[in-house]
């Protein structure tokens, strides 16, 4: 039996030619038969449609809806998709309690589980849907792994709520629980904000890390341009679903994979977007451990310097006023890497998952800025990014802090230390405002290991923001944040206490100085007062993670500067999948 092709497609070098051609497959067929498949989409490439479609909130509840306009543009492009779903964590319903430490760790068995899915039944290529913050950079490592070609699509953003003529959004209801604390807001009040905060379908509306994630697919170059910001609800995003579907197969058919758009370069391009839109913190986390999986050396450290010399100007929330929707209607994405452009701050040469390069999609945009929510790069809202790293001897690994919006006299700050074991303790504290004004509230035993999970801190940052008191004291932790957080919160604070970095060392009143103009964090102590502390240390706290995910994650996972990873990467690999 001769092996039979697609007219477009050679099987004889794809990876689904083991499930699909030659008289020994036959069996592997008979099960293809069984779901209807015809002889001639049996013989087609096979291409996974990957999403992280459940239940679990209004971020990943339209993923399967648009996976179908996927398919269809696969199906028309001489591709067979198969549809296959994995798991989520939200980061909105596991805030502020045990269950954000399944998010972080959730981002690698996103990566992971999508990864034996596609080498299991030998799929050819790959168009990801993912609607939820550690979604879309689990997807996207997974692309970048297998190293076939990919696609990345976003579920697209909520709509904003309206409440007394203004937007609101799900960061105004968790900064609601701070001001109902402090009598600010009746129950009443909060009530009817929870219930119109979230009218539709999609993923958090601000530059949270979701939609700074977004952004980043398009810069990166893995997702089609403009394809991230349509909001979750609007029709058109199934034109964009079935471009992908189309645009995946011309990727196969060229031989261009994950790794040929995903380069030094187009990760700086993305650092940049991330830079002048006041992005997440968390992108400092993802963009690293995106290169890991290609074997580029790009980790924090790297990240900041490009978001130190990047303006920002985007006027997005949390540190601005504006929302994904506004974003969109301004032209979205290409028109700020079209800013950008003109600033010479883009590597115009870096291959897109249309096949083109960035310069030459960016060739094709004609809308200027609106002056509104997206400024021009020569009147940015300030010169440097939104996002600053810092380093020094509480963090030898560096650490970053959010800085969109805030005043230069806002971004230095020194105060005594009033240190806490975990976040429950201090979100407690910040509730019974056992805490004053001045101090630097530090949150350790948080990192990827010692959380285990690398927690998000918002219900504490929003609960002090709600009491008025997100200016008067400063926060620190070798956790994370939520992109949601603003006022003067530093995270990823490296290496982490469990590791004996400086952080565990820290005693009450301790003088901390943080000055994000000119990258420092601090603390007032000699070497040797940090040796002798270091000698009575008591070692790792225990955690009740004994057995489980998260136990196995804490194993594994390695440094926040490189990404909080958890295996050796591309440079270790002796074998690329799309060549088995």
């Amino acid at each position: 039996m001769e092996p039979m092709n697609s007219r477009r497609f050679d099987k004889t070098k794809l990876p689904s030619r083991h499930v699909t051609e030659g008289p020994e497959r036959a069996p592997h067929r008979s099960y293809l038969y069984a779901m209807g498949l015809s002889e001639e989409e049996i013989h087609q490439p096979l291409v996974g449609v990957a999403t992280c479609w459940n239940e679990a909130a209004p971020c990943n509840i339209a993923l399967n809806r648009q996976a179908q306009a996927v398919k269809m543009g696969v199906k028309a492009a001489e591709g067979t998709p198969r549809e296959f779903t994995t798991i989520t964590v939200t980061d909105g319903i596991a805030m502020g309690h045990e269950g954000m430490r399944s998010s972080l760790a959730s981002r690698e068995a996103i990566a992971d589980t999508v990864e034996l899915t596609m080498r299991g039944h030998c799929y050819d290529a790959i168009v990801g849907l993912a609607g939820c913050d550690k979604s879309l950079p689990g997807m996207m490592m997974a692309m970048v792994r297998l190293n076939v070609p990919s696609v990345f699509i976003y579920g697209g953003s909520i709509l904003p709520g309206r409440l007394n003529g203004k937007d609101v959004v799900v960061q105004d209801v968790f900064e609601a629980v701070g001001k109902h604390q402090a009598g600010e807001m009746s129950d009443a009040e909060l009530e009817i904000l929870e219930r119109v905060a979230c009218p539709s379908a999609g993923a958090c509306g601000g530059q949270y890390t979701a939609n700074t994630m977004a952004c980043v697919s398009e810069a990166i170059g893995l997702a089609l341009m403009n394809s991230s910001g349509a909001p979750a609800p609007y029709e058109s995003r199934d034109q964009y679903g079935e471009a992908s579907g189309a645009a995946v197969m011309n990727l196969l058919e060229k031989n261009i994979r994950a790794r040929d758009i995903v380069t030094k370069e187009s990760l700086i391009n993305a650092a940049r977007v991330v830079a002048c839109t006041g992005g997440s913190t968390n992108a400092g986390l993802h963009l690293p451990a995106i290169a890991h999986e290609a074997g580029i050396d790009f980790d924090l450290f790297d990240v900041c310097d490009i978001f130190r010399d990047t303006p920002y100007f985007v006027n997005l929330k949390p540190g601005g006023e504006y929302v994904a929707k506004d974003l969109f209607d301004a032209g979205g994405v290409p028109v700020v890497l079209r800013e950008l452009k003109k600033a010479g701050l883009i590597y115009e040469d870096c291959i897109t998952a249309s096949g083109k390069t960035i310069g030459e999609e960016l060739d094709q945009i004609t809308r200027e800025v609106d002056g509104k929510v997206i400024h021009s790069v020569a009147t940015p809202i300030s010169k440097t990014g939104g996002v600053v790293g810092l380093k020094g001897n509480i963090a030898p690994e560096g650490a970053i802090v959010k800085v969109a919006g805030m005043s230069d006299e806002d971004q230095v700050f020194t105060g005594p230390a009033n240190v806490f074991e975990c976040e429950e303790e201090a979100f407690e504290a910040v509730q019974k405002r056992e805490y004053s004004e001045g101090e630097v509230i530090v949150i350790r035993n948080e990192g990827p290991a010692g959380g285990p999970g690398m927690r998000e801190m918002l219900a504490t940052t929003a609960a002090l923001s709600g009491q008025g008191m997100g200016k008067k004291v400063a926060l620190i932790t070798d956790g994370r944040f939520s992109g949601a957080t603003r006022g003067f919160c530093v995270g990823h604070v490296g290496p982490e206490a469990a590791d004996c970095g400086p952080i565990a060392l820290l005693k009450n009143g301790d003088m901390i100085t943080i000055n994000a103009l000119t990258g420092e964090i601090s603390v007032d102590l000699t070497d040797e007062e940090f040796e002798a502390r270091k000698a009575d240390w008591k070692g790792p706290r225990k955690t009740d993670y004994a057995s489980g995910a998260l136990w196995k994650y804490a194993q594994l996972v390695g440094s926040t500067r490189l990404g909080a990873v958890t295996h050796p990467g591309a440079n270790e690999e002796t074998h690329v999948y799309m060549d088995l």
